[in-house]
């Protein structure tokens, strides 16, 4: 197999579920993992798995994205791939949304994603190397009722990696965007017995993020849908 293109990967937005998923089989390929989130406690097991380096970051604060870089520099884990996770929900009737919960919706969701792509493009181009992934969701492309402010931080985040692809895809790096298009399986969410194909395995995502990453540079896309095909559009 080929060798992986990255030597150093930082994971915004960690958790269980797929960015375990992603660190794990980033870890296995060679990178060395750097995981943030808001509560670093539950990256704990995950990080002794892995040897990986965890760090406190709220996506939404520009001071926080840039300390969390700036803390990465001084310890030589500048990293040349970034993925993106962080979202927030406010649900309900578009009449009695909390504006202050549709802001921190569009903060962490869509600011955020711009916060942690400008800090890591900063360090990538004058190297010409390196790559950022976003994930998104079914709302990166549908709106669904009562859930307005979810889809409007997918689908500016979706704007801003077609953006940036187009922009720095011809500077050597390499933007990617993914639509999760379904529910992910999880110890709370179990596939059902009779709809065996219904969730999406969180390791068949991380190993598509993978596969992406692999791409010869004459072959980039920048987006990619996974989808069950039970799932109806």
């Amino acid at each position: 197999m080929k060798t992986f293109p990255y030597a150093r990967a930082l994971i915004v937005g960690s958790g269980a579920g797929l960015s375990a998923s992603l660190a794990r089989q980033l870890s296995h390929a060679g990178a060395q993992v750097t995981l943030a989130a808001r509560n670093t406690d539950k990256l704990a097991d995950l990080s002794r798995q892995i040897n990986a380096r965890t760090y406190s970051c709220d996506a939404s604060d520009r001071a926080a994205v840039a300390n969390l870089f700036e803390e990465l520099d001084r310890a030589d884990a500048t990293p040349d791939l970034v993925i993106f996770n962080p979202s927030a929900r406010a649900r309900g009737p578009i009449a009695e949304l909390d504006p202050h919960d549709v802001e921190r919706a569009l903060a962490v969701g869509a600011l955020g994603g711009f916060l942690v792509a400008q800090q890591a493009v900063r360090r990538m181009l004058p190297k010409g190397h390196g790559a950022v992934v976003f994930t998104g969701a079914s709302a990166s492309v549908k709106g669904f009722a009562l859930s307005a402010p979810f889809a409007m931080a997918k689908f500016a985040l979706r704007g801003l990696a077609q953006s940036m692809a187009r922009e720095l895809h011809p500077k050597g790096i390499h933007i990617g965007h993914f639509v999760i298009d379904g529910g992910i399986r999880s110890a709370q969410r179990i596939v059902p017995t009779d709809a065996p194909d219904s969730l999406l395995d969180p390791e068949a995502i991380a190993q598509s993020y993978l596969d992406l990453l692999r791409q010869p540079r004459n072959a980039w896309t920048w987006e990619v849908e996974l989808r069950p095909w039970v799932e109806r559009f």
